[in-house]
């Protein structure tokens, strides 16, 4: 999409009230409707509205094994149909994509099953609780493409724009050859020892803890950013608080059956840290952590080549530090540069510039990128094997960590990931 000049108007130009729409529809199936269901709902919605996208999304059914619930969510976030089995999504004709936003161990059954019946898939990141699993996805999904069904793994901080603008910069050469990648995602969510046990605690639901929940966002954006693959990590992990007290409700480990008193082991990771290198012969530095003191939502990148560096801070998510060498030493630093121009991606859609965005917009850009991909007959990216790749990083520290922080390779991919496309 052409970036929208000042002429061109300053307001986002989706359908007028009242006027017909004849684009294609493409009707949404969502699996969860949680923390991730609400964020994947208001984005097919706002996708529609504020960008020119070739299909028009239809919320048609939401499915959650809690009726009652999933009918209050289903009429809070605007689906028009609720389903009590994630199987009647495949049957029914008006659902052409599944989105799948439930708990990990459910990824892979899911979305093989959707895309064995025809259905195009979004599916959650990180993409499987094991390699052996995403492997299996893979070769479901790439099957499935040959027939022209799509799939898609929802690494959405790719699509914020300072983000994106930082691996334009990387690969213009602008910051020459690179030295060093840092990447922290530090939350705090987990530092009282009171706070409940849920299923993001517990291994056979979620895979791993702070690893696979936000250390796969590390991973993802510290190789999409720079282009290059980590080859091999050291890393430790840590579980500080082993046992936690399950609550009943919803968001309990067995969704309400504890007695008041009762604990359950916590069987994931708190924290994980880890070194890494990359095949263009950086280094690279990893902390995620969900007990970190006073960390809300913060992941930092920052990316230093030998002519240049970029920072970029998600709690400063409109924002991204630049400094390129060759300035007046006595003033030589990193400049700030908001990232709400028309020019940037993914920009054109929203309002004049200095006008912020927020954490939501991303998963608006990923689903107008999706339908356009849909549209145009392209496979999506991240793609389930992009995904693998990360899923491989992640058991490579999961496997250096049990062997006391020992080096360990991580596996080249089979092929070339999904080539990366010029975003917004």
């Amino acid at each position: 999409m052409s970036p929208r000049t000042a002429e061109q108007g300053s307001l986002p130009s989706g359908p007028r009230v009242g006027a017909a729409d004849d684009r294609p529809a493409l009707g949404v199936g969502m699996v969860g409707h949680s923390f991730m269901g609400a964020a994947h709902s208001r984005a097919w919605t706002s996708a529609a509205a504020s960008f020119p996208v070739p299909l028009l999304p239809r919320l048609a059914a939401l499915a959650g094994r809690d009726g009652t619930r999933a009918a209050e969510a289903a009429q809070r976030l605007g689906w028009a149909d609720v389903e009590t089995d994630w199987r009647a999504l495949l049957e029914r004709e008006d659902v052409d994509l599944v989105d799948i936003c439930s708990p990990g161990d459910t990824h892979a059954e899911i979305a093989c099953a959707a895309l064995a019946a025809g259905k195009h898939v979004l599916c959650e990141k990180p993409l499987a609780n094991s390699v052996e699993e995403a492997e299996a996805m893979v070769a479901v999904a790439e099957e499935a493409s040959a027939r022209g069904v799509r799939s898609m793994v929802g690494f959405t901080y790719r699509r914020v724009p300072a983000l994106e603008l930082a691996r334009q910069l990387v690969a213009s050469g602008r910051l020459g050859a690179l030295r060093h990648v840092r990447v922290a995602y530090l939350q705090d969510w987990l530092v009282d020892a009171d706070a409940p046990m849920s299923w993001r605690l517990d291994k056979q639901r979620a895979g791993s803890g702070a690893l696979g929940d936000i250390g796969a966002h590390a991973v993802d954006i510290a190789q999409h950013v720079t282009g290059q693959r980590l080859t091999g990590v050291t890393g430790l992990l840590e579980t500080f608080v082993r046992e936690r007290p399950v609550v009943d409700g919803p968001s309990g480990l067995t969704g309400g059956t504890g007695a008041r008193g009762a604990t359950a082991p916590v069987t994931v990771d708190d924290a994980a840290v880890f070194l890494a290198r990359t095949d263009g012969g950086a280094l690279a530095t990893f902390e995620a952590s969900r007990t970190a003191t006073g960390h809300k939502n913060a992941l930092r990148l920052e990316v230093d080549g030998e002519l240049g560096s970029v920072v970029f801070d998600l709690e400063r998510l409109n924002e991204l530090q630049v400094h390129e060498r060759g300035g007046d030493a006595l003033v030589e630093g990193r400049r700030r540069v908001v990232v709400t121009e028309p020019g940037h991606p993914w920009m054109s859609g929203w309002w004049p510039p200095g006008h912020v965005l927020g954490w939501e917009h991303a998963f608006t850009h990923q689903a107008v990128d999706l339908l356009g991909d849909l549209a145009a007959g392209r496979a999506p990216s991240p793609s389930f094997r992009e995904g693998l790749v990360v899923q491989r990083v992640l058991d490579a520290v999961e496997r250096s960590a049990a062997a006391g922080g020992r080096w360990v390779e991580v596996p080249a991919p089979a092929q070339d990931a999904a080539p990366r496309r010029a975003a917004g």
